[in-house]
């Protein structure tokens, strides 16, 4: 009956590890069925790609064509037409320049009917251009000094570039246009919009101009903030040797 009763028990162990032995051949037919089916589905999914490339060769063929086509076209159009307007452009900001250098802001403004076209022109016939947005600026300054602040402030406007010495002096000087035309809450923008530039000559100076527009205005709370930014972040400006008095009349 012991031996019976082991036989017995082995019989049962035997049988279950056949069993499993069966599942396991069972499920790996199964995955190898699975991988068949899916390598099935690849190559018939590369046999469709494949079919719709040689079907559409033509369209491919024209789709290239015109990438290329559109490239090289810009390519042309940048190294004819981009570049040389750009060229043409600064030659005449620099003839211009030499009025402008001379303080003849009428002549550097409206050119001199001979070779010099003046920033007005400049500005306007080569606006697309960085260097018709310099003339832009040329032509603010030179309506600015020439008493036409409206004007000025139109070319003013046009300018904008990177540059972190420029681009803030501009806006310092597009808020002193702003205060001759009594426009104070736009002026004290545009100086707290220079002085973010951070520019360690320009910035102080925007602030204190900010400062004295918000006082105009009745605006302390504003005064005392662009002044005590003086104080604090540019103490060794010229502005800031001063400061503590403007600081004291805002409290």
């Amino acid at each position: 009956m012991f031996f019976l009763h082991i036989w017995n028990k082995n019989s049962n162990f035997a049988r279950n590890c056949e069993y499993k032995f069966f599942n396991i051949t069972i499920m790996a037919k199964q995955n190898f069925k699975k991988s068949d089916e899916q390598l099935a589905e690849v190559n018939e999914a590369l046999s469709t790609t494949g079919q719709w490339i040689e079907d559409n060769s033509n369209l491919l063929t024209w789709i290239v064509t015109i990438i290329v086509v559109v490239i090289l076209g810009v390519m042309a159009i940048n190294n004819y037409v981009v570049k040389p307007k750009a060229a043409e452009a600064s030659n005449e900001n620099a003839k211009a320049a030499v009025y402008f250098q001379q303080g003849d802001f009428e002549k550097a403004l409206n050119g001199d009917d001979a070779e010099c076209l003046g920033f007005e022109q400049i500005a306007n016939d080569y606006r697309l251009y960085q260097a018709g947005k310099l003339a832009a600026l040329y032509a603010g300054v030179c309506y600015y000094n020439l008493g036409d602040n409206e004007q000025a402030l139109v070319y003013l406007s046009r300018f904008s570039a990177d540059d972190k010495t420029i681009n803030p002096a501009a806006k310092q000087l597009q808020g002193d246009v702003l205060v001759e035309l009594e426009q104070y809450e736009k002026a004290a923008k545009v100086f707290m919009a220079a002085a973010k530039s951070g520019n360690k000559l320009i910035a102080p100076m925007s602030l204190k101009k900010a400062g004295l527009v918000y006082m105009e205005i009745g605006n302390k709370k504003a005064a005392l903030r662009a002044f005590e930014t003086i104080k604090r972040d540019y103490p060794a400006s010229v502005e800031a040797n001063d400061i503590d008095k403007y600081i004291e009349v805002a409290r």
